[in-house]
């Protein structure tokens, strides 16, 4: 609801001008946003996603949800980051800073308008930087939604979750005083990885249920 009524607002243009101006966005090289807070963010994750890997194939523990949750995280979190990658690559819609208004080519055209140019280089919509953060909103959901009988601490997930936004939205920020995305990019870069997510781990309850993991379960009880 927050991203439909953001696009109805007509909000977007209005932080972009405020922003930018028609010699282009001040701050869109700077040092800080670009090395650091742009290229330095996108390749920690890249190093977070590889960690995150080793801890879902790592051996089972107590503190730790099973292996198969931990490996459908992870697989939620690839094909989180792969679904913006996939409709960014089809997409027509420009950045800001190739607007005419801001020294561009392109002129605007709404982002859900599909299969329209707006005669700029497109490949803009959704933003790729903050999925780098909200691809791995997935890790809340062991915890938030363990599956069914299972008991764990929520406030583990929210942490998670709490991370993963303010994590995002920063990453979205500073894209957007850099000009490179409006802000209803990166609220439906966190629509399309939050239902990537959702929808996968809900169609995957019956492989956490299923007999030869209850099986599994019930020997360590014995144990």
């Amino acid at each position: 609801m927050l991203t439909l009524l953001w696009e109805l607002s007509g909000l977007d243009k209005v932080v972009m001008q405020l922003i930018g101006s028609p010699a282009g966005f001040p701050l869109q090289h700077d040092w800080w946003l670009e090395r650091v807070l742009h290229e330095g963010m996108r390749q920690a994750a890249t190093g977070v996603f590889a960690a995150l890997w080793v801890w879902a194939l790592w051996p089972s523990r107590a503190s730790c949800p099973p292996r198969r949750e931990r490996v459908a995280v992870m697989v939620l979190v690839s094909l989180s980051l792969l679904a913006v990658n996939l409709i960014k690559n089809a997409s027509l819609t420009s950045c800001p800073w190739d607007w005419r208004q801001f020294g561009g080519m392109a002129e605007p055209v709404a982002h859900w308008r599909w299969g329209v140019a707006d005669g700029g280089p497109g490949r803009c919509f959704p933003g790729g930087h903050a999925s780098s953060a909200f691809g791995f909103v997935a890790l809340c959901l062991p915890w938030l939604a363990p599956p069914s009988g299972v008991s764990r601490r929520a406030g583990v997930g929210f942490r998670w979750l709490l991370g993963v936004l303010v994590f995002g939205l920063l990453a979205g920020a500073v894209q957007t005083v850099r000009g490179a995305h409006p802000p209803s990019h990166t609220l439906w870069t966190l629509l399309i990885c939050g239902g990537v997510s959702l929808v996968g781990w809900r169609l995957l309850q019956p492989w956490f249920t299923s007999p030869d993991r209850v099986a599994t379960a019930g020997t360590r009880a014995s144990l």
